[in-house]
């Protein structure tokens, strides 16, 4: 099937176009138009014009326009999630599940903009100030382009663009190359419901150049843009004086402690190192052990991969299905090998065949290793032995990123700690640092990103507060 460009609600096509394989059978699974310049410029300013009308709207027409999206995705969950599995080789069962969070996603930031307000202020609260009627109020943004990657291609898009319409906005979204027809699907949803703003969601695709166009633009009044490091920072030094949300890349790590319930730890661990097949940004790539029982762990570990059923993305029982594409998988391989030429040691055999990498645990990596230092986006975990939690804290904080990171304890005063001192926008608790609640700020510091995620936390990012002073 085809996907096509969404100028407003209008759809278009063009004679060239670029054909999607699936990355586990090689197949054509979509079609996408191949997108220039011209056609990101014209986006804009019919985003731009749009931007007027959905203003003006009100917000139970948005309300019910999110919550009608909802519903249809609920009624198309089944093909919604194999044009996922087909484009970029996530497990069915996973995919299911992205639906089943896209469709609370999408319901979370109708009801957020239900009860977001300002606020009244005293304007008397200080000498210098007198009584007046004095308030704030939020106000949509205007134009929001948001770009999104492939390892979560539905439930990312919407991340950005149900909390921008349900505020008010004109969007223009970028969706990632590796799954076109699945943005369209979603987008469409959004374009043929009778709630529909006119013209407020425009859908182009293409590559850096576009995504270039639309970034610099001086339409647009919010960036929104998941993805790497590098090209965040292109972004960052392109945007111009804009909003910018910037959510990158992570180097997750956990801290299992001698207190830990470790058949607990080691079930969650390996859950949180493999799961997409580590292709996610709070993937937990560095376990640091207590001395007192990494070996004890290390086995644990080991045990609990082994039981991950690694094969066809179309059978409910798999687990992990294959990279995105052979370079990831060739990657990999080399982070593998790299690490075992300085000393590490593999408890799995190494494994690949094509792009299917099978989970791979490492023992006795230290901190000089690549393999720990960067981020891996691979199903790789690394079991580095501390001795104390002072150790691991040093350890687990000296990385330029600051994503999510975990602690698996039954100690409260070392919890208590972990929270304070562990350098990251995100801390998890007795869990893999993969957990991820759609409602709750999402964000990192450090090369990680700027700005927060979550229904409510990008309605912040993409609105405008405005002062009002009755005198």
């Amino acid at each position: 099937m085809q996907a096509k460009i969404f100028f407003g609600s209008n759809e278009a096509t063009k004679e060239n176009l670029s054909e999607r394989r699936s990355p586990y059978s090689g197949e054509v699974v979509s079609f996408a138009p191949i997108c220039d310049v011209e056609d990101a410029k014209k986006a804009l300013l019919i985003a731009k014009e749009a931007a007027c009308g959905t203003k003006k709207s009100t917000l139970a027409q948005r309300c019910n326009w999110l919550l009608d999206v909802a519903q249809k995705l609920c009624e198309n969950k089944e093909d919604i999630a194999k044009t996922i599995t087909d484009e970029v080789g996530k497990p069915i069962t996973y995919s299911r599940i992205e639906v089943d969070r896209c469709i609370e996603t999408v319901t979370l930031s109708a009801e957020t903009m239900r009860t977001m307000h300002g606020e009244t202020i005293n304007t008397d609260a200080m000498n210098s100030g007198k009584k007046t009627i004095g308030y704030f109020v939020r106000e949509p943004a205007g134009v929001v382009v948001a770009i999104t990657p492939f390892n979560f291609p539905l439930n990312l898009v919407a991340h950005k663009i149900a909390p921008a319409l349900v505020a008010g906005n004109a969007v223009v979204l970028k969706p990632t190359p590796e799954a076109p027809l699945t943005a369209y699907k979603f987008a469409k949803l959004f374009i043929e419901s009778p709630h529909a703003v006119l013209n407020a969601l425009s859908v182009v695709y293409g590559d850096a150049e576009v995504g270039s166009a639309l970034v610099t633009s001086d339409i647009p009044r919010v960036i929104s843009f998941t993805g790497s490091v590098p090209v965040g920072a292109i972004i960052a030094k392109s945007a111009g004086i804009k909003k910018v949300s910037l959510e990158l890349g992570g180097n997750a790590a956990t801290f299992i402690d001698k207190s830990a319930d470790l058949p607990h730890a080691a079930a969650r661990c390996a859950l949180g190192a493999f799961v997409n097949s580590g292709q996610v940004c709070i993937s937990l790539q560095r376990i640091y052990v207590d001395s007192t029982i990494y070996d004890e762990f290390a086995s644990l570990m080991a045990e609990e991969t082994k039981k991950l059923v690694v094969g066809s993305p179309y059978h409910d029982d798999t687990f992990m299905g294959p990279l995105i594409d052979d370079a990831a998988a060739i990657r990999a391989m080399g982070w593998v090998e790299s690490a075992i030429k300085e000393g590490a040691v593999a408890l799995l055999q190494p494994y690949r065949e094509g792009r299917m990498f099978h989970p791979c645990v490492m023992a006795n990596v230290t901190d000089e290793m690549a393999i720990v230092c960067e981020e891996v986006f691979a199903p790789i975990v690394s079991l580095v032995k501390v001795e104390s939690f002072d150790d691991a804290v040093v350890r687990m904080n000296n990385s330029p990123y600051g994503l999510q990171f975990s602690l698996f304890t039954n100690d409260l005063a070392l919890t208590k700690r972990a929270i304070s001192e562990l350098d990251a926008g995100g801390i998890v608790i007795n869990d893999m640092p993969t957990l991820r609640f759609d409602i709750q700020p999402y964000g990192g510091v450090k090369l990680s990103g700027v700005g927060r995620e979550g229904p409510r936390f990008a309605i912040e990012e993409m609105t405008e507060i405005k002062s009002v002073v009755i005198c």
